[in-house]
């Protein structure tokens, strides 16, 4: 296919740049002032991009809400997607710095990127694992077949935070966040969240560490388009040098409203030692990181005013820390 000339890529811009979901608006604004100049600007850097690149962009894409992303075509007609950071929210470039490792194992394939501006021109996937309807069962298997393509080996060179960096900023995250919310939830909670904080940190082992995706869930992992049977990619990724077990901790973090239609614990062990019987890991550590990530996430949320959701988290997490104590 021809290249799209560059009138047709800024009439295409000026159609769809100024659809920017209202969730990413907000977090800009959110920031502050380069948040707001940011989003003043950004409807002339989507146009540079466009003519620079020599994309036809479409249609914006909503669901995220720290980048904006638009459907793009490229010269050659490979469809894409152009995302451009919100600045400032990762300043170590880890979601770039990721992808740029994976290449395409696992992950979305980077076709151009732009570090100085926050842009990316990536393989454009298909719709969330979440929106497919599966049970969760299969949801989980989905996610663990995934994240065994996309597990590797550290880069020669490269820096991400480490297991025990990250061990600890979550212990003193918890710690403060709990002091200053007025001690939303168990003493007993927290003290054993930062207990299993400490183990995880003392526990990391270069050795055996691998660069993982930081944050898999059901909406960070799309459907490969046309392939059967049907692949999955993530996006998103933090970036993370941690053991395996701390991905797999993600998702005992996850589904919430599903531990508590019973016994929150033993529904808890159940997806626990599924999680590890999927991917060889040993289940001690996925619980410990589910249950620091489960505390951690709670008190996030309501410190960003999601009271309802938080309570979600934090209660599964209280009756973890009630029934392991007992």
């Amino acid at each position: 296919m021809a290249a799209v000339p560059l009138q047709r890529a800024s009439e295409t811009v000026k159609a769809a740049a100024l659809q920017i979901p209202d969730r990413v608006r907000r977090r800009a604004v959110a920031i502050g002032e380069a948040g707001v100049a940011w989003l003043a600007g950004l409807d002339g850097l989507v146009r540079d991009l466009a003519t620079e690149w020599h994309l036809s962009i479409g249609q914006a894409v909503s669901g995220g809400t720290e980048s904006f992303v638009a459907k793009a075509t490229t010269p050659e007609g490979q469809d894409a997607v152009l995302k451009i950071a919100i600045p400032g929210l990762d300043p170590t470039a880890g979601e770039l710095r990721t992808l740029l490792a994976a290449r395409g194992r696992g992950y979305a394939s980077v076709f151009r990127h732009d570090a100085a501006r926050g842009a990316l021109l990536l393989e454009r996937l298909g719709c969330q694992l979440n929106e497919l309807g599966l049970p969760l069962d299969t949801q989980i298997e989905v996610i663990c077949v995934t994240l065994l393509e996309a597990w590797a080996p550290l880069p020669a060179g490269a820096r991400f935070m480490t297991g025990a960096e990250k061990a600890r900023s979550l212990a003193d995250f918890i710690e403060m966040a709990w002091r200053d919310l007025g001690a939303p939830c168990s003493a007993r909670t927290i003290e054993m969240a930062c207990r299993f904080a400490d183990v995880r940190r003392r526990a990391f082992d270069p050795a055996t560490a691998v660069l993982a995706h930081g944050d898999a869930h059901a909406w960070n992992t799309l459907a490969v388009p046309g392939e059967e049977p049907r692949r999955f990619k993530f996006v998103d990724p933090d970036g993370l040098f941690i053991e395996r077990a701390y991905d797999l901790g993600i998702l005992m973090r996850e589904w919430g409203a599903e531990l508590l239609a019973g016994d929150p614990l033993v529904l808890g062990r159940r997806r626990c030692h599924q999680l590890a019987r999927l991917t060889g890991v040993a289940p001690e550590p996925i619980w410990q990181w589910g249950f620091i990530e489960r505390t951690s996430s709670g008190l996030l949320l309501l410190k960003l005013g999601l009271d309802h959701r938080a309570r979600e988290f934090l209660t599964v997490a209280d009756a973890w820390a009630e029934a392991d104590l007992a």
